[in-house]
């Protein structure tokens, strides 16, 4: 089975948006709310491929691979690294969002994913109904609070923000075997949650140097530019303006440095609940049902 078995019946297609060109699968009840589902590092839209078999008759699904991520454009960093900002992600999705017809959608974003889906939330108010973001905390809260701990688990914050091209060229010669580490790592215990279709679709899209060089920019840009337009936010006194659901995992890294409930209350006018479930990182795939029995009681 590859992966364009696992979303039979779903649509698919390219989209110039933003100034870029973003790929999504798409389809579901038509009738029914949009639902935004966001991937994370090191991965594409197939980590929801068993979520969306359990969704599919309950919303209008779109899932696209981010960019820099999986068949969408890669292009190389700015020296700023704005265009693989968490902002200008977001416009890609809003823009992608409008393109399919839903104005606004209810929004959930695992990893990487999560913080696009913050930033989405914070600079499109009107746009989101509701947030899931899925084992992470905030950024700027994330980095401040670094710590030999958080180092350690968290190593390639600081690994991949190094000057292109160290990270990539280190990365490069190996790039399977550093996706196997980062995908077995986190709490995972292991790659046993993956089937090997979604393994195959992750060293495709990952084990290329353009891929290498955007997931580093993506970073690159988190350390940076992403951590300036957090600081702007906060400075206004701006928040998440709808409810949030914050998922996370037991044995994740979250779950022993963090308290993401609180957290993003700071950072959330609406309500927010949480869940720690009993996974690592890669909580779609290690509890498919359960994160769609999650996402369906919060998204009505």
């Amino acid at each position: 089975m590859n992966a364009d078995a696992w979303f039979d019946g779903f649509e698919q297609g390219r989209f110039a948006v933003n100034g870029t060109e973003i790929f999504a699968r798409y389809g579901g009840a038509r009738d029914k709310p949009a639902l935004l589902l966001l991937h994370g590092f090191p991965q594409t839209h197939a980590i929801w491929h068993r979520v969306a078999q359990q969704l599919r008759n309950d919303y209008f699904l779109v899932m696209p691979d981010l960019r820099g991520y999986g068949d969408s454009a890669k292009a190389p960093g700015l020296a700023d690294h704005s265009n693989y900002s968490k902002r200008a992600m977001a416009e890609d999705m809003v823009q992608l969002m409008a393109a399919l017809g839903a104005e606004n959608f209810y929004l959930c974003g695992h990893d990487r994913g999560g913080r696009v889906a913050a930033r989405l939330a914070l600079d499109h108010p009107q746009r989101v109904q509701k947030l899931c973001v899925i084992d992470i905390a905030p950024t700027l809260d994330m980095y401040n609070a670094t710590d030999m701990a958080f180092a350690r688990y968290y190593y390639h914050w600081f690994h991949l923000i190094q000057p292109s091209p160290l990270p990539e060229l280190m990365i490069g010669p190996n790039s399977r075997q550093y996706l196997h580490a980062k995908l077995g790592g986190w709490g995972a215990g292991g790659l046993g949650y993956i089937e090997p279709q979604a393994l195959a679709e992750y060293e495709r899209c990952f084990c290329r140097a353009e891929s290498i060089h955007a997931a580093c920019e993506d970073y690159r840009a988190s350390a940076g530019i992403d951590l300036d337009h957090d600081r702007e936010s906060r400075a206004r006194g701006e928040k998440i303006v709808s409810d949030m659901l914050v998922l996370w995992g037991r044995n994740g890294v979250v779950e022993k440095l963090f308290k993401p409930v609180e957290l993003w209350q700071a950072q959330c006018a609406g309500r927010v609940e949480g869940e720690c479930m009993p996974a690592g990182h890669f909580i779609p795939e290690e509890l498919h049902q359960e994160t769609a029995r999650a996402l369906r009681a919060f998204f009505p």
